[in-house]
């Protein structure tokens, strides 16, 4: 589909990844309203890109359902999350292991139901941003791996509920399958592997090849959107050099 003045509301789009994907949305022409906790970074991302914002934490049921209502978007881009911290599993406290559960999970929970019960309208996508995390797990990161693919598998069970009510509603995974520097997760968990590892940050991140600064992550992402061959799969794996590659086909 084409982008061009598509309403697009992306969740934790006032930095790293998320603002990667709302400069790219922009730059394509559509009408973007990004939702994050912070103001400052909201006001400052308000005022570089013309977009619209909202300031709410994701983990707000009552904003999941205000927000979708009132701007009705034809495509929901689910980016926000913590970041988690590190700590190997022996060392992990349970709280810092479930930090990412009580928000990306429960955030995402909120935001997939109020894309159903609002609903979005029929042909409407929801991108649901995962991790690399999820398919090769991330033991230094608590429960993140798992969090990230619990997200993956609740696009899955989406698109169950889309199609036995008829909505027309397409949810899709989107999968960074690499570490991405000058982002608070990427940092944080790349710093930690890093010196586990003995390694400098750089020569770790160089293990992951090509890098994927967070404006080239958002022109994968609207490549996904924009090109047809994308629009049936579930989950798509992105990387700085191969590009975007289908992980899982839509459900029979």
């Amino acid at each position: 589909m084409s982008l061009k003045d598509k309403n697009v509301v992306v969740t934790g789009g006032s930095r790293g990844l998320g603002l990667g994907l709302v400069e790219a949305l922009v730059a394509h022409g559509a009408k973007v309203t990004v939702v994050a906790r912070g103001a400052d970074a909201l006001q400052a991302v308000g005022a570089r890109l013309g977009v619209a914002t909202v300031t709410a934490d994701v983990t707000d049921e009552a904003a999941a359902h205000r927000i979708l209502s009132q701007v009705r978007p034809d495509i929901l881009a689910l980016n926000a999350g913590a970041t988690p911290l590190m700590g190997r599993l022996d060392q992990i406290s349970w709280a810092d292991f479930t930090a990412t559960w009580e928000t990306d999970v429960r955030g995402g929970l909120y935001w997939l139901q109020a894309a159903l019960n609002v609903p979005l309208k029929p042909g409407s996508r929801v991108l649901v941003v995962s991790s690399g995390a999820a398919v090769n797990g991330s033991p230094m990161s608590g429960g993140y791996g798992g969090a990230k693919r619990m997200l993956w598998f609740m696009a899955q069970y989406a698109n169950s509920v889309s199609q036995q009510r008829d909505l027309g509603i397409n949810f899709q995974a989107i999968v960074p399958r690499q570490m991405v520097g000058g982002t608070g997760v990427g940092d944080a968990a790349s710093t930690a592997y890093a010196g586990h590892l003995g390694l400098t940050l750089e020569a770790y991140l160089a293990r992951f090849g090509a890098p994927m600064p967070p404006r080239d992550f958002g022109e994968k992402v609207v490549s996904v959107l924009d090109d047809p061959k994308y629009a049936e799969g579930l989950a798509f794996g992105l990387k700085g050099d191969t590009g975007i590659t289908m992980l899982e086909g839509a459900a029979a």
